[in-house]
């Protein structure tokens, strides 16, 4: 039986980026968390630790830092593209590179004032590899809720099981979505901004008997909506909200009144796909 080395990758993790463009009177801010992580000719640091072919992470998050610099910032998915195909074109031992960002966003209180937003994270994927370009777009942390037009009812029971049927329940989740380009070239701003409408129109919009119905609604919203996607995947933790029993009290609770849960929770996870989209360049996951 031989051991032999598997897949690997290295790089730099969280490089915290702040950009302020100050071409004019207003300035732009831009707040990044970006990750590398390059793969390739590496068995020889593995097996003998020969660095030769290791370029230092702390190179990747100097580059970082002077490509803000250099060509300043833009899109998420721009800065991501520009960063991986640099590290596979310099560094011939290299032969695929991933770029994670995190952008957080900012609210303008006027020409250099801003406010931090919270509502939620926008996120961005880019890999470079032999295998092709993929850009990955998304978002985490958005937090939405029906107050009624939900239900849930007709489930398997056995005797573990005391969750009451419900036909009208409050529905809440914290949406974490990305969604896989079909090319590496678009609009990235307008691309990223239909699809966050047409994730909330969808969820505001669907009479859901599950969260799982939803989850489909909002997928095939954005597939819609946005031809230059190719699939969408979705994770929606239900955020449970319980009904506070007030009878103690001599208090009805006609469904004013709850518990928004904290843990344990239910967590409904799916793809949404185009039935001709080309297969995936990379691995990509929530």
């Amino acid at each position: 039986m031989a051991i032999v080395l598997g897949r690997n990758r290295y790089g730099k993790a969280e490089t915290r980026l702040v950009h302020v463009g100050r071409g004019g009177d207003s300035h732009d801010l831009t707040d990044l968390n970006v990750s590398v992580a390059l793969s390739g000719e590496l068995a020889a640091t593995h097996l003998r630790g020969d660095n030769a072919g290791v370029l230092p992470t702390d190179t990747m998050k100097n580059t970082v830092y002077a490509f803000a610099r250099e060509h300043g910032v833009g899109s998420p998915e721009a800065f991501g593209l520009l960063l991986a195909r640099h590290f596979v074109t310099t560094q011939p031992q290299v032969s695929g590179a991933k770029v994670t960002l995190e952008s957080y966003g900012w609210e303008r209180l006027g020409p250099h004032s801003f406010r931090r937003s919270g509502d939620f994270v926008r996120t961005a994927v880019v890999t470079v590899a032999e295998q092709g370009t993929q850009v990955v777009s998304g978002l985490k942390d958005l937090v939405l809720l029906n107050t009624t037009d939900s239900e849930f009812h007709g489930f398997p029971r056995d005797k573990y099981t005391t969750l009451p049927e419900a036909t009208d329940r409050i529905l809440a989740t914290a949406v974490a979505a990305r969604w896989r380009h079909l090319t590496d070239a678009a609009d990235w701003e307008e691309s990223f901004v239909g699809a966050k409408d047409a994730l909330v129109e969808a969820f505001v919009g669907t009479y859901s008997y599950s969260l799982q119905q939803t989850l489909y609604a909002m997928g095939e919203r954005v597939l819609q909506n946005r031809p230059e996607l190719a699939e969408i995947r979705l994770e929606l933790p239900n955020k449970h909200h319980y009904l506070v029993d007030l009878s103690p009290f001599d208090l009805a609770n006609p469904q004013e009144v709850f518990i928004a849960g904290d843990r344990p929770y239910g967590l409904i996870e799916g793809t949404v796909t185009r039935d001709d989209a080309p297969p995936a360049s990379a691995e990509w996951y929530l």
